[in-house]
């Protein structure tokens, strides 16, 4: 399978292409592998340092859906009809690609089969799969700041599974873990700014009404 820059770039750019593309139409591009595959590309948009309005939710879904079935040991991903024949313009493909390439193409340069026990196995295929749910359920979430660093860990992580790379995967734990610290504080921020409000008001009704009496 040739590098994943040289075949998008093929496939978006040098061939002609339908108005819309379809998930199935982007399997095309692999023949191995396509856990990493799949989960590289459902990670690029939202993983992008530009904004992805709209996409982090769907793709966060599918995420966790093909991360379920790594859990579970499967060496190929099922997904549903409807998904496969979702669609996207090739406008908007094309502007993704565009902007993820070279930053694909940094990666590759430092991609090589190392520590592949850690994609290849089970348990390492659990551990995978466990954190890229975790950070799909990150991205899911319509709050700043829980959506590009998860999917970033995701990205890093599928692409070493997708090169046989495990000491690259295990840069994307690392970075997963970091987007699981900073959704976990918003999350335990929020929790905590809300009660505070909801006492605040309790107390100041509570005074309303003993004054009032």
């Amino acid at each position: 399978m040739a590098k994943l820059s040289v075949e998008l770039n093929r496939y978006f750019f040098e061939e002609e292409r339908d108005s819309q593309v379809t998930l199935e139409d982007i399997l095309s591009l692999t023949e191995e592998r396509i856990f990493g595959f799949l989960l590289v590309i459902l990670a690029l948009p939202s993983a992008l340092p530009i904004p992805a309005p709209g996409y982090s939710v769907p793709f966060g879904i599918a995420i966790f859906f093909l991360a379920s079935q790594l859990i579970l040991g499967r060496q190929r991903p099922w997904l549903p009809a409807k998904m496969m024949k979702g669609s996207m313009k090739l406008e908007t493909v094309q502007g993704f690609v565009k902007k993820g390439l070279p930053w694909l193409q940094r990666v590759e340069r430092l991609t090589k089969p190392r520590f592949a026990y850690i994609c290849a196995s089970l348990p390492g295929r659990i551990l995978l799969g466990s954190a890229i749910a975790l950070m799909s359920i990150s991205m899911m979430l319509p709050i700043p700041l829980t959506n590009t660093i998860p999917a970033i860990g995701i990205f890093v992580t599928a692409f070493g599974l997708l090169e046989d790379d495990g000491l690259i995967s295990i840069f994307g734990l690392f970075i997963c873990s970091v987007g699981f610290t900073i959704t976990s504080s918003i999350l335990i921020f929020g929790v905590t700014a809300v009660r505070t409000v909801i006492d605040f008001i309790k107390e100041y009704l509570g005074n309303l009404i003993s004054y009032s009496v």
